[in-house]
């Protein structure tokens, strides 16, 4: 990859004032070589106890710490145990804030702010955790939400992580099926909601389907309902409601601390291609990863205003949330990212300060696709980091956040999943930024790209895959008592590693490239091509919004093909198709360029916005799909059903 020129460079100053510094410094005492990060890299993963005890010590974890070693059974994935002797409270590490200062800050796409400080959260999460335990939860109980990305939810959580109970959470645009699918599985028995929410001009009732959700929940005992569209929500057509300001009671804030591993989440994975795997995420790994991540990899302060475009379903919300423990104001919102205009979000960064703004590759694209440039519309003297998820982000979108929004901002791609609740490649803000690269491997984390031989390569596309035992593995799935499902989920392909599923290569740098999920990987004549690079390619042309290409199967081979969405007034043409091929078969190989290209009006995403290129080609090849209520707009699936075009 001719990627030899840095595009940003921290300052002098700003590295001698990095967290990551900082760390080094206290992790050389403890044995840590001094020098550049790949040497702190390399301690981290051989000396991982050292590291990971020296990580809470550097962010003054709030725990009891037993005797006992830091890691058993180390050589065992699954299997190794961490910290078996600790006991915390996630909560507790969360709301070590105080004063007036604002912990939360809660914007919706009609411009409606409000704002809650350190003691008014504290003295709420302490009422919700009593109406909890009024309620009958105790540790290990389930307790949903299916709300917007709203304070209540942030509330509620805590509270029941205070509680020791575990949290699980849904955003309210998913339909009846797609909840129960999931709250189903983990029968919880109190359930948070909201009278509705807003997106794109609209407002959408949700008790209608909450009615609708509980009735076939047995084990859910107690509804409580924020009243968020209206003044006070009408609760008639839920049973056992419960109005969220009358629920609990004014308490001193009670923390009951678990083992370091006991359960505080349960996520989801997508559930596209069958009912969805309920993933269990112990509290001492998940607030252990988010604060490495969020001090140092992330440099976040006490009163750094945090922001991210998520909603309550996708894992990037947890992730926020724990940017309280760094003492940070979270800064929520919920509605459509492009409602009124494209220039919502950047209004509200501009007002608040938004010194870390995250987002995702679709919303940067349709930002450039649109010509809307933050930088001539809004002054945002505070903007440090961009983070972006959710998809590979192109090289040409590196160039697009550096003209459009800032020269001096640390662009951050990051990459990890639900699986792990966090990262394994993310930012630095000691090292530089290079075009298309995720800066690094995050510390602890001993993540390598494999050949399908096993064997680790650089500078070639491969698995991406973590060799060694990490806190923020999963505890396991829900209701799979021997691990089997979680076994076959990571450790299958190569036995007593972790195998990413994502296809990826790792740079002269020490970044990373992601090239697509390995499971939506094209292999014509038995080459394997990431689905990334095509994107790469094909989005960079003005006349098409978004691409999806998969492999059909064809003539005893597999063919690819591309299918895109083209902006109003355009048609697919020859001379189009081939300037599609020409700037495909230009920038990559051959065996890149499509056999067929098709223009569809819609290209179908999950609810966390991600392109489902598996449930295409399912379709393409006349196989069902298992489970569209995971997807945000599941009736795009037709167009993609007994094409034409694909026949021949």
């Amino acid at each position: 990859m001719n990627n030899t020129l840095p595009i940003w460079v921290p300052s002098s100053e700003g590295i001698d004032r990095a967290n990551m510094t900082r760390f080094h410094a206290s992790a050389a005492e403890r044995g840590a070589p001094r020098g550049d990060y790949a040497a702190l890299w390399q301690w981290s993963v051989d000396d991982p106890a050292a590291f990971w005890t020296g990580l809470i010590d550097f962010t003054e974890v709030i725990t009891e710490r037993g005797g006992g070693p830091v890691l058993v059974d180390a050589e065992r994935m699954p299997g190794a145990t961490w910290f078996p002797g600790t006991r915390l409270n996630f909560a507790e590490n969360l709301l070590r804030g105080t004063g007036a200062e604002p912990a939360l800050v809660a914007w919706d796409e009609r411009g409606a702010r409000g704002a809650l400080s350190w003691d008014e959260l504290r003295r709420e999460v302490a009422r919700v955790a009593e109406g909890l335990r009024d309620a009958g939860v105790e540790p290990g109980d389930r307790v949903a939400g299916f709300l917007p990305n709203v304070p209540a939810a942030i509330i509620a959580m805590l509270a029941t992580a205070s509680v020791g109970a575990t949290w699980s959470s849904c955003s309210p645009d998913f339909g009846i099926r797609g909840v129960l699918d999931r709250f189903g599985q983990i029968e919880p028995k109190v359930l948070f909601t909201a009278d509705g929410y807003f997106y794109a001009g609209k407002t959408i009732d949700s008790l209608e389907r909450v009615a609708s959700i509980v009735q076939q929940l047995p084990a859910v005992q107690r509804v409580v309902v924020v009243s968020h569209v209206a003044d006070r929500a009408d609760l008639t057509r839920v049973p056992n409601a419960t109005h969220y300001s009358e629920f609990g009671r004014a308490a001193a804030l009670r923390f009951e601390r678990q083992r370091f591993d006991h359960p505080l989440y349960i996520l989801y994975s997508s559930g596209t291609t069958g009912t969805p795997k309920c993933i269990v995420h112990g509290a001492g790994g998940t607030l252990l990863q988010h604060l490495k991540e969020h001090q140092l990899h992330c440099d976040l302060r006490p009163g750094d205003r945090l922001f991210f475009f998520t909603t309550c379903g996708w894992m990037m919300w947890n992730w926020l949330a724990s940017a309280l423990a760094s003492q940070a104001t979270l800064v929520l919102y919920d509605g459509s990212p492009l409602h009124p205009d494209e220039g919502a979000l950047w209004r509200m960064a501009e007002a608040e300060g938004v010194a870390l703004f995250g987002t995702s590759p679709k919303y940067l694209a349709a930002l450039e696709k649109s010509g809307f440039r933050p930088r001539e519309r809004a002054q945002l003297p505070k903007l440090r980091m961009l983070l972006s998820t959710g998809s590979p982000l192109a090289h040409e979108q590196f160039d697009f956040v550096y003209e459009a929004i800032g020269p001096d901002v640390q662009l951050a791609s990051i990459s990890g999943g639900t699986d792990i609740v966090s990262c394994f490649a993310l930012g630095n803000p000691v090292l530089p930024v290079y075009r298309g690269e995720l800066q690094c491997r995050g510390l602890g984390m001993r993540v390598e790209v494999f050949d399908e031989n096993g064997r680790p390569v650089r500078g070639a596309r491969g698995e991406l895959v973590c060799t060694r035992p990490f806190p923020s593995m999963p505890v396991g799935f829900w209701n799979d008592p021997d691990g089997r499902k979680y076994r076959a989920a990571y450790f299958e392909r190569f036995p007593g590693v972790w195998c990413h599923g994502d296809y990826a290569m790792l740079t002269e740098h020490d970044g990373l490239v992601i090239l697509g999920r390995s499971d939506a990987v094209l292999n014509p004549g038995g080459v394997r091509i990431g689905t990334a690079e095509i994107y790469r390619q094909v989005e960079k042309l003005e006349e098409i919004l978004e691409s999806l290409a998969i492999g059909q199967e064809w003539d005893n081979d597999v063919r690819v093909v591309l299918f895109v969405r083209l902006r109003p007034g355009v048609e697919l043409d020859a001379a189009l198709e081939k300037k599609i091929r020409d700037v495909i078969r230009t920038n990559t190989t051959p065996r890149h360029v499509p056999a067929r290209i098709v223009a569809v009006p819609d290209i179908p995403r999950t609810i966390s916005g991600k392109i489902v290129e598996l449930a295409v080609r399912e379709v393409v090849h006349g196989r069902p799909v298992r489970n569209t209520d995971a997807l945000a707009n599941p009736g795009a699936l037709e167009h993609f059903r007994d094409l034409p075009a694909l026949r021949v």
